[in-house]
């Protein structure tokens, strides 16, 4: 019997502060990535400008944590998500899953040192950004190559950029509508409100793909479900003046409550776990804000998270990287 394949698999995700006093570090380290804040000569002001920004945003964003807890959760469901990852994988291979978050604990350079102790064949880098982008899985993957440099003999390296057209992924998507719409009288009512994580548009100007690949995915959504909903596509969490994309998802349900709308289903479209923008940005502050225009039913679709579908996308993408996928 042949020795089962040892792989190892990199599990990429932004992070978030993990106490009240790590919010300030955590937001320097957000604007201080020149994946984030870039313009000419940022190499000179970046640093002085994430101070700058971090420190004049900490009350506000540490009173929209204290609001859900304290702190972020994404440490905790991304390693559920870790765990069940190898779980799946069991079957097929040796397979241990390393979490590397970008801006706080476990930082990169943890999940660098632990894969260069690891006895491993194949490592497989696989952001859990759905929709490629260079202010995440670019920023992300830079980072991991700025340190890593591998243990001899070197494991075969292989990178997944992007899921958001997997079959699995959009059919996790649409269970997580399905159950939404279960809290509803009339599933057929709710105006579905996909919202993503907003991006400049001077990164949109160089190519980005991540606003083409989100609507992508909800084009899939929308016909693996079936539903005849109508629907709208916006973004959220802008930081600074610069244009971003657009609608806003606080325009979008003012335009909504206007239009005579009674019922919404926000879809948080770009989100594999909840955090602080699915957890306070939608769940409270949009909630308040249709409440008060008028909206008589809010719900919010729960993350993906650790879903056995879900976590059967990741294994597959894994599997078909490393040549173990039967199909």
């Amino acid at each position: 019997m042949s020795e089962r394949k040892r792989i190892g698999v990199v599990l990429f995700q932004l992070g978030g502060p993990d106490a009240p006093e790590a919010i300030e570090p955590f937001l320097y380290r957000l604007f201080c990535d020149p994946d984030i804040i870039n313009f000419p000569g940022a190499w000179l002001a970046r640093k002085p400008l994430a101070w700058w920004i971090a420190h004049r945003r900490t009350r506000v964003v540490a009173e929209h944590y204290a609001a859900i807890g304290g702190q972020s959760p994404i440490r905790l469901l991304t390693e559920r998500q870790a765990r069940a990852l190898e779980c799946a994988l069991a079957p097929h291979c040796e397979a241990r899953c390393f979490v590397a978050m970008r801006y706080w604990r476990p930082f990169t350079a943890e999940a660098v040192a632990a894969v260069r102790a690891a006895p491993i064949e194949d490592l497989v880098l696989l952001p859990l950004y759905p929709q490629y982008s260079f202010a995440t899985t670019t920023s992300s993957l830079k980072e991991w190559n700025r340190l890593y440099r591998p243990a001899e003999p070197a494991p075969r390296v292989h990178q997944i950029n992007d899921f958001c057209a997997h079959p699995l992924y959009i059919q996790a998507l649409a269970a997580r509508i399905t159950t939404a719409l279960s809290h509803f009288d009339d599933p057929d009512r709710p105006h579905f409100v996909f919202s993503a994580h907003g991006l400049p548009l001077s990164l949109v100007e160089r190519g980005d793909p991540y606003p083409r690949q989100v609507a992508e995915t909800v084009k899939l959504v929308m016909e693996r479900g079936g539903w005849e909903n109508e629907f709208t596509l916006c973004y959220q969490s802008k930081v600074g003046r610069q244009h971003w994309l657009a609608p806003s998802l606080t325009s979008t349900i003012e335009r909504l409550a206007e239009e005579g709308k009674k019922e919404l289903l926000v879809i948080p479209i770009a989100f594999v776990t909840e955090h602080i923008e699915t957890l306070h940005e939608i769940n409270i502050e949009a909630r308040e804000q249709a409440s008060r225009l008028g909206i008589e039913k809010f719900e919010m679709m729960a993350a993906v998270g650790d879903s056995p579908v879900f976590i059967s996308a990741l294994a597959d993408l894994v599997l078909r990287a490393v040549g173990l996928a039967k199909n």
